[in-house]
């Protein structure tokens, strides 16, 4: 498949809508400016039906062989993600700023996006999030683990497990029966979620929980190389009905906005979305968007650490101090990540590949010198 410039841009407007979700609630912006930012969690749906679609070209360019796709993998969003994650450890040991925001309410939105300091079992925690883990733990054995560290890295504990399953069940040629597979595990899970004991209930950082959006990526994988619109619409179909069905009506139109993002990169008759994603400014974000997406909220902490004793109690002025800081520091930070981590670690990513190559292209000499072959 050739590179998709349109759907990396969404990846790019995606990680910028995570961020300003993440910074309204602490503001006292009215409801109509906070209200359209306030759905993070089906941005992040929506990051796994790319992530379904993508990330089996990277399995492909391996030969479909487990240990070099796991160590490109590994190059490319560990190093990151543990930088991230020793920063936010840092901010959670120095303290937390809720005390000196006295308009955050207890049990409102803001007040629980910052752990107030370490959790309980910091060495267990910190394990498990180390190995990526963490969206694998029952609450009873580590409570709240999926974000008891770094919030948004819930979902790289998500994906972790997807690659894992992808790169042992899924072979060449079985790309709509694994999707439909996928879809069969998560309409499974949720029907059977609310028999779970209490103790033994998992998080939504559990990949079972999010299978269905990994399989509508890899059925539109599947259609967008032409190999029919079948699997995509059964999928679809059953996306949406569990999204209608899970207590929270709108997530039946995650399945929605990801069909308006797929005909746009398949078709140009969108008159403004498609010339949206392919901007450069779309694009650019697109680069930085994996550090930004993880970075946003420990630099927002700590943008509040800083400011809000200055504000002395007053929302207002927090507000205005803030938000610029909210908004220009984690996108700086990125930047900032992207060229002196990320991209020189992807170098590694980069080796791994071509002795993939090399094996694949030595596998198949050998094959066909092979006596009566």
């Amino acid at each position: 498949m050739q590179r998709l410039v349109r759907l990396d841009g969404l990846r790019g407007v995606l990680a910028v809508y995570v961020m300003l979700g993440h910074a309204m609630p602490f503001t006292v912006l009215p409801g109509w400016v906070q209200g359209p930012v306030h759905h993070g969690e089906a941005a992040v749906d929506l990051f796994f039906c790319l992530s379904g679609l993508v990330v089996l070209n990277s399995l492909e360019r391996f030969g479909y062989q487990p240990k070099p796709f796991f160590a490109a993998r590994a190059w490319r969003l560990l190093p990151v993600y543990w930088c991230v994650l020793a920063l936010a450890m840092g901010l959670a040991f120095w303290g937390s700023p809720l005390p000196a925001m006295s308009w955050v309410r207890p049990g409102s939105a803001a007040a629980e996006f910052w752990a107030v300091g370490l959790p309980d079992r910091v060495g267990w925690q910190v394990a498990a999030h180390v190995l990526l883990l963490h969206g694998m733990v029952p609450q009873g054995v580590l409570p709240w683990a999926y974000v008891a560290l770094l919030g948004p890295a819930w979902s790289l504990s998500t994906e972790w497990q997807f690659y894992g399953v992808m790169a042992a069940c899924l072979r060449k040629g079985g790309l709509a029966r694994f999707a439909y597979a996928l879809a069969g595990l998560a309409v499974s899970y949720h029907a059977l979620a609310g028999f779970l004991p209490a103790y033994w209930r998992f998080s939504r950082a559990f990949l079972p929980d999010a299978a269905g959006y990994f399989a509508l990526g890899l059925a539109s994988a599947a259609w967008l190389r032409g190999e029919g619109g079948r699997a995509l619409a059964v999928i679809f179909a059953v996306v949406t009905a569990l999204g209608v069905c899970s207590g929270e009506p709108s997530k039946g139109l995650i399945g929605v906005g990801w069909m308006l993002a797929l005909g746009a990169q398949r078709f140009d008759a969108m008159p403004v979305l498609p010339r949206l994603l392919e901007s450069g400014v779309a694009q650019f974000l697109a680069a930085v968007s994996y550090p930004l997406y993880l970075l946003n909220e420990p630099v927002q902490r700590a943008a509040a650490m800083a400011l809000a004793p200055l504000a002395h109690g007053n929302a207002v002025v927090f507000t205005w101090l803030w938000l610029p800081v909210a908004l220009g520091g984690p996108v700086a930070a990125a930047v900032g990540m992207h060229f002196w981590v990320e991209r020189r670690f992807m170098r590694g990513m980069k080796i791994e590949r071509k002795k993939a190559v090399t094996f694949l292209k030595k596998s198949n000499q050998k094959t066909f010198t092979t006596p009566g072959l």
